[in-house]
């Protein structure tokens, strides 16, 4: 039998308050919530980009910070979950891996707003990132000139996509020579922003929008403004597909070239295994051990083929900077699992060419991606 002494004594230590958490754990609970919101927030809805190289100048710009939408394409579920948060294939300032292989799992996409339409700005993983899974493949942000099914030509610069002329960027350029009647100024690089520029005595060499060319055509110590041109018929050096003289593809000239679609059913060609075959082996679900070339066959898992469906859609990626984007007419076609999330806004943009109080571009702050 209990008796009050001892009842009293009971609602006593009930009562007791709770002591009272240390500032260290508070902090450490606080930056673990931290890390763990910022980590779902980055896999689910957003994640930021930094663009590091011009091959979208100058629709985007060197050091502009885009905000991506993940929610647009649908977020793709980690392949790679053994990673350290908030990090990609290294740890921040070293050399050190970031992830481990030891987990694989299979990728899922949550429901998608809307599919990737020509014309939008996109961020995927590299595909010629082989030695990495998809997820931890280096960030790329290009232009989606065609989408699955579409057939594709580049005829004398112009995009043209199931024989309609695409729409060009308005800020979309080419290199262009530029005969001056003397050495280029400081004012006239700064002007024009043209820092990039290779010079050859009185000459430069740029990548230029095609207003941009006309105006600076007009100045009066310009003798000339030409756009560079690689004709019709004249190989271009790595151009895709690699290692067949009878594609005389490059930069300016190229195709035609059907665009991959999921159920997409094509007979294995000679022609067809040259476009695909590395598509194939590498990008639709197969071990790339299983898929080889013997005696001009495609065989699967030891079987000869002479048809293919293809069990994801595909898409071409171009930089709006045509001369200087190594793009799809390089590396081939982006699968959809390959892709993150589309641009929609610059939130910040550094101007690495800038002194310290100029470096920020305030006109380019939350600017829409066009």
């Amino acid at each position: 039998m209990i008796t009050k002494a001892e009842e009293e004594k009971g609602k006593n230590k009930k009562a007791a308050p709770k002591k009272a958490k240390s500032p260290t754990r508070e902090w450490l609970d606080a930056i673990v919530f931290a890390v763990v919101a910022a980590t779902l927030i980055r896999w689910l809805v957003f994640t930021p980009f930094t663009i590091p190289t011009g091959s979208m100048e100058r629709s985007l710009l060197i050091g502009d910070f885009l905000f991506v939408s993940k929610s647009h394409y649908g977020a793709a579920t980690p392949i790679t979950p053994l990673q350290v948060p908030l990090s990609h294939q290294t740890i921040w300032g070293t050399n050190i891996p970031a992830y481990s292989t030891l987990i694989q799992l299979p990728q899922f996409r949550l429901p998608a707003i809307s599919d990737v339409e020509q014309g939008d700005v996109v961020v995927f993983n590299f595909p010629g990132e082989l030695e990495h899974p998809v997820d931890m493949r280096s960030n790329y942000v290009k232009r989606a000139v065609a989408v699955a099914g579409d057939t594709l030509r580049i005829v004398d610069q112009q995009v043209i996509v199931n024989g309609k002329p695409m729409e060009n960027p308005e800020q979309m350029q080419f290199m262009h020579t530029i005969q001056l009647k003397g050495q280029p100024s400081e004012r006239f690089i700064r002007q024009y922003e043209l820092y990039d520029a290779q010079m050859y005595g009185n000459a430069l060499m740029v990548s230029l929008p095609e207003h941009t060319a006309n105006e600076i055509k007009a100045l009066p110590f310009v003798e000339s403004v030409e756009k560079v041109v690689f004709p019709e018929g004249e190989k271009g050096q790595e151009i895709m597909p690699a290692g067949y003289d009878k594609f005389a593809w490059n930069l300016d000239n190229f195709g035609p070239l059907v665009i991959p679609a999921e159920g997409m059913t094509i007979p294995l060609t000679e022609e067809n295994i040259a476009k695909y075959f590395n598509t194939i082996k590498y990008y639709d679900g197969h071990d790339p051990d299983d898929v080889v070339l013997a005696d001009g066959k495609v065989v699967i898992e030891g079987q000869p083929v002479d048809s293919y469906t293809f069990q994801q859609d595909y898409y071409f990626m171009m930089g709006d900077n045509r001369h200087n984007s190594l793009d799809s007419r390089y590396w081939g076609f982006v699968p959809h699992d390959h892709i993150v999330g589309k641009a929609l806004f610059t939130w910040m943009s550094i101007d690495p060419n800038e002194s310290f109080f100029s470096k920020i571009r305030w006109e380019r702050i939350f600017k829409g991606v066009d």
